[in-house]
């Protein structure tokens, strides 16, 4: 019943929008960052993921983020991310907001992406605007090409606010979305947790699909408790 009403609510959007999450990715093989196998649960992130921690111990930093990009580089996108590309080119799904840092729903044809926490993909560094785009993890610590300072992940860390132009792109999607699907995501880390409120608050729908309960699951207009490829298939074959 939850797939039919989620179908009849993909189909009756004039606006759809997706928010993902690391459940997306954890299908394909990706370590989550909460859940009983986070990557948290083995580092603390303030020893790793803050700019105070980059300041006190660069190589630590870049090991940590070099050892996540040769996961994340040679993996392949999960049937989550394909269904999801699938609903883009059904030309259902008009955007897809990621908290995600990997580049795994463009691999799988995403088109319309926003990445709200940055991209493993680029390196900027850290004193000027020099930024630049990482085939490869790497092995040594990257310097800044224009100033020899040190380059960092082009990532948002912890302690660190969201970038305002990406924001605001998130936003404007959102404040015209009749309805947004929530897929893969704890709806713990804020501001991104949010951001499907601006839909309902405008009248719209949310369809949360996560294998547990969230603190948005109680304002969801259908929350589908399963593993998003599991899910998303379903919704597809469905529609």
């Amino acid at each position: 019943m939850d797939i039919t009403n989620a179908v009849k609510i993909i189909k009756e959007a004039k606006h759809l929008t997706a928010l993902t999450g690391a459940g997306v990715s954890a299908e394909s093989g990706i370590p989550t960052f909460r859940g009983k196998n986070g990557l948290w649960n083995k580092f603390r992130p303030e020893e790793l993921a803050t700019p105070e921690a980059f300041a006190r111990n660069p190589e630590l930093v870049w090991k940590w983020y070099a050892w996540r990009m040769s996961i994340i580089f040679n993996a392949t996108p999960s049937r989550a991310h394909l269904a999801l590309a699938k609903l883009e080119e059904l030309g259902l799904l008009k955007a897809l907001i990621t908290q995600n840092v990997d580049d795994l729903h463009e691999r799988a044809g995403s088109k319309k992406v926003i990445h709200l926490h940055g991209s493993l993909r680029i390196a900027k560094c850290s004193s000027c605007s020099h930024v630049e785009y990482l085939k490869e993890p790497p092995h040594t610590l990257p310097k800044c090409p224009e100033c020899s300072s040190l380059l960092r992940p082009g990532v948002v860390w912890f302690g660190e606010s969201l970038p305002l132009d990406i924001l605001r792109k998130a936003v404007e999607e959102l404040s015209k979305s009749d309805a947004v699907m929530v897929v893969g995501t704890s709806a713990v880390v804020q501001p991104a947790a949010s951001l499907p409120l601006i839909v309902k608050e405008n009248g719209g729908k949310i369809v949360e699909i996560n294998p547990e309960r969230t603190p948005l699951t109680a304002m969801a207009d259908v929350s589908i408790r399963g593993k998003a490829g599991d899910v998303l298939g379903k919704i597809l074959k469905a529609l």
